[in-house]
């Protein structure tokens, strides 16, 4: 019988080669395209997935009733794990954690890495397999350090590493540290990456804020005991907060704050380890949205959505050419359920074929997939006897529904309409029509989701971010130099090229270069008798003129006023923060003692990413604080050359670090990667719906045209022109697609307004971006159908008449 099912199923597949591609190839492309979506979503939603204790462990943060509401912060004070530990039951193992790159010396080399300066109960949380060494307690003296493997061969080469002793520049002072232990290199899907690992003891200022609940600068990371829900224990941290926080509290409280629903100001809560990577805190509360691997995951459902309706409609448009067949098997004595079987049967063959090609097609794409997308997806993440299990059985219940609809409309007809080759297709049409509406409602939500997608990124590529960012080149100051000293050798370097135009520094880079650090310092205080939070950057001379920001008031840094290493610069943000009418007659208080005078007030620009609101930003130039990076401001000839002349003037300064240089236009693209991401992948989508549903359209119009061959004929007999023939035949096809646009288009409106929403600077979202993507939708159908309707339409009409 199964033999004979295979036989009969070929025949019918062979036998009509055009559909049988047509289908093949379009199933072929959405389940491979589907196969990579759904991996690189999987990857994911599988971050931090790999620590045996990962269910118990959790961030700390903490939520701040500010006077303008509620503010949340993941940084921490030094004092606050000890405190938790100590005076909160429930807590399992605790660890501070703060990444922050460390210059690290061995013999000749000087190799700067991505260090995480932590609690020795780190490594009995997280899962870090120790490779070798102490595997106990690898950071259990203050002077012992763990590296990955990657680090220990960048260091030692092929040489032991444990038992090795490296210096690390900690506040201009190279430390001796010894390798203790060798953990494996890290997964890709962890949130916690650092090359290596040193005592949280060692950091620059432990000792000054150590016992400094105002300094916050670093995250802290929990273990819950088995028995303690998470409810409990941010209620057991009451007493902490009021204890610890109460100065702070009442400052809130004389500023105007609102308590929240337990009369506290501070609140200490804890977020899912495996949140982490999906939470964003800018509405003063931890939001946690999976959205965007959720979004792969539904493009990669609607583009199978797509193909398998091209599958129904064509197999119920051919089920008329199969009447006659059908006749003779159930008078022959054909069960329903034999025929369900046969034409199930070469839908399974159709899609056993097409995942196979699509699977083929996907290991193919990886390459170029992993580059456009920025993922490290492998095949090795479908190896898992669960995942090809699941993968399986999606295929079997796709193929079912899918393939099993037309069978078991085509083995429920009766024998005798079957023998008069008539079928019923007003019911028929009704589910196609659905079909086609839904399929083309899914093109154009992805082509607006497009159009909106590249307009916003296209706004934040071009808006004015008020400083020049075009040929100004930013990398990170690496050396054993004293950060001033090595810009100043820079300035000295580069006087005598005529292609640089200026060179300066600050503790923190604009956009994202590519060591990938984004940072900043927030710097509380009291200003006649109001609390006052400003972000801090440190600068050197030059930096105003060099990025061209443009000073509203008072002056700039100037190295012929000994002063202004006690004075400040301030946004205008900031000068309507403290509420002065001219801020140059104020100053800010330092300590008790100090106050520093504004000199100058400079115009709003956007320091943080463009989707965050400008906010007040103060600018010291203080030699006691590091500066972290150079800035090189170059005439717009000769880039290249000049960028070479950069790298060489810097080599030549510390031979020994790493040039990372990138002009800050690149950095500011770094800075909206998600969002190119996210448009790149609806672009693909949409490109493969709008394809898929051409490609159903088109064989639709195909039998449509071969089912009304001899009325195309009478009517080319009675006058009909070829113009009234092909409206004839393509204004129902127009008529869903409209229907798909009414549709469609308030959803879209809705789900692209939300999100436009995460972003304060926005484009505006107008009708035309819904109106081009119907018009798209409606040419796009109009020329796939109308292209085979004008052939047939102009046919002559003998052959159309003479066709039995």
């Amino acid at each position: 019988m199964f033999k004979n099912y295979l036989k009969i199923t070929w025949r019918n597949l062979v036998k009509d080669k055009t559909f049988t591609l047509i289908n093949v190839l379009g199933l072929s492309v959405a389940f491979g395209v589907a196969i990579l979506l759904s991996m690189a979503a999987f990857f994911d939603l599988g971050y931090n997935n790999f620590h045996e204790n990962g269910d118990d462990i959790y961030q700390v943060y903490t939520v701040v009733q500010a006077p303008k509401g509620p503010e949340a912060t993941t940084s921490q004070p030094a004092p606050l794990a000890s405190a938790l530990k100590e005076e909160v039951p429930g807590v399992a193992n605790i660890t501070r954690f703060l990444e922050q790159e460390a210059l690290t010396l061995y013999k000749e080399k000087e190799i700067n890495f991505d260090a995480a300066w932590l609690d020795s109960a780190f490594f009995d949380m997280f899962t870090f397999p120790v490779l070798k060494g102490n595997k106990d307690n690898p950071l259990q003296e203050k002077n012992s350090v763990v590296v990955t493997e990657n680090t220990a061969n960048a260091l030692f080469g092929a040489e032991e590493a444990v038992g090795k002793t490296i210096a690390i520049l900690i506040d201009g002072v190279e430390e001796p540290f010894t390798v203790s232990a060798v953990i494996g290199n890290h997964e890709n899907q962890n949130t916690l990456e650092f090359d290596i690992a040193i005592p949280f003891e060692n950091h620059e200022g432990y000792a000054d804020s150590m016992e400094t609940w105002n300094a916050q600068y670093h995250a802290v990371y929990m273990q819950l005991q088995p028995e303690i829900s998470v409810q409990q224990f941010e209620g057991n941290t009451l007493p902490l907060t009021q204890l610890h926080y109460s100065s702070n509290s009442e400052r809130l409280k004389r500023d105007g704050a609102v308590p929240n629903e337990a009369g506290q100001f501070f609140q200490i809560r804890l977020l899912p380890l495996k949140d982490i990577r999906f939470t964003s805190f800018g509405k003063g509360f931890a939001e946690v949205s999976r959205a965007v691997p959720f979004l792969i995951l539904g493009v990669a459902f609607l583009i199978l959505f797509i193909a398998s309706v091209n599958f129904i409609n064509m197999s119920v448009a051919k089920s008329a050419q199969r009447l006659r067949e059908i006749g003779m098997r159930k008078t022959l004595g054909a069960q329903k359920m034999q025929l369900f079987f046969q034409f199930w049967s070469e839908s399974l063959l159709v899609f056993l074929v097409s995942v196979a090609i699509g699977a083929a097609l996907s290991f193919l794409l990886i390459d170029e997939f992993r580059t456009i997308f920025r993922t490290a997806i492998s095949f090795e993440m479908l190896m898992s006897p669960t995942i090809i299990i699941g993968f399986f059985l999606v295929v079997f219940v796709i193929t079912l529904v899918v393939g099993g609809y037309p069978a078991l409309l085509l083995s429920r007809l009766g024998t005798i309409q079957s023998l008069k080759g008539k079928l019923e297709t007003s019911g028929s049409n009704r589910v196609r029509n659905v079909l086609m509406v839904v399929q083309f409602g899914i093109a154009i939500l992805l082509i607006s989701g497009t159009l909106v997608l590249w307009s916003q990124v296209d706004y934040m590529r071009n808006k004015d971010l008020g400083f020049d960012k075009e040929q100004v080149l930013s990398f990170p100051i690496d050396g054993k130099k004293n950060p001033y000293d090595a810009v100043q050798l820079l300035r000295e370097e580069l006087a005598g090229n005529p292609n640089v135009l200026g060179v300066s520094a600050s503790d923190n880079n604009l956009g994202r270069g590519k060591d990938g650090s984004q940072s900043t310092s927030v710097w509380g205080f009291d200003y006649k008798g109001k609390g006052v939070r400003t972000h801090a950057l440190t600068v050197d001379y030059d930096y105003f003129e060099t990025l061209r920001l443009e000073l509203i008031a008072g002056r700039s840094f100037d190295k012929n006023y000994p002063g202004d290493t006690q004075a400040v610069i301030i946004n205008e943000r900031m000068a309507k923060e403290i509420g002065e009418t001219d801020p140059l007659t104020a100053s800010l208080p330092m300590s008790d003692s100090l106050r520093s005078p504004i000199i100058g007030v400079v115009k709003d620009y956007n320091f943080q990413d463009i989707s965050k609101a400008i906010a007040p930003l103060t600018f010291f130039l203080d030699r006691e604080s590091g500066l972290s990076y150079a800035f090189v401001k170059v005439a717009p000839v000769n880039m290249a050359k000049t960028f070479d002349a950069v790298e060489a003037a810097w080599k030549k300064i510390e031979p020994n670090a790493a040039f990372l240089g990138s002009f800050l236009d690149e950095n500011i693209d770094n800075t909206f990667v998600r969002e190119k991401k996210i448009a790149t992948m609806i672009t693909s989508g949409s490109i493969l719906a709008i394809t898929l549903s051409c490609i159903g359209l088109f064989a639709m119009s195909l039998l449509i045209v071969a089912q009304r061959t001899k009325e195309i004929g009478v009517r080319k007999v009675l006058g009909a022109s070829v113009s009234s023939i092909t409206v004839l035949l393509t204004k129902d096809f127009l008529q869903l697609v409209l229907i798909s646009f009414v549709i469609a288009t308030p959803i879209a409106w809705w789900f692209l307004r939300e999100w436009l929403e995460n972003y304060e600077n926005k484009i505006e979202l107008n009708v035309w971006f819904f109106a081009i993507a119907g018009i798209l939708a409606m040419a796009i159908a109009f020329f796939t159908v109308g292209s085979r309707t004008i052939t047939a339409a102009m046919q002559n009409p003998v052959r159309s008449l003479r066709d039995e």
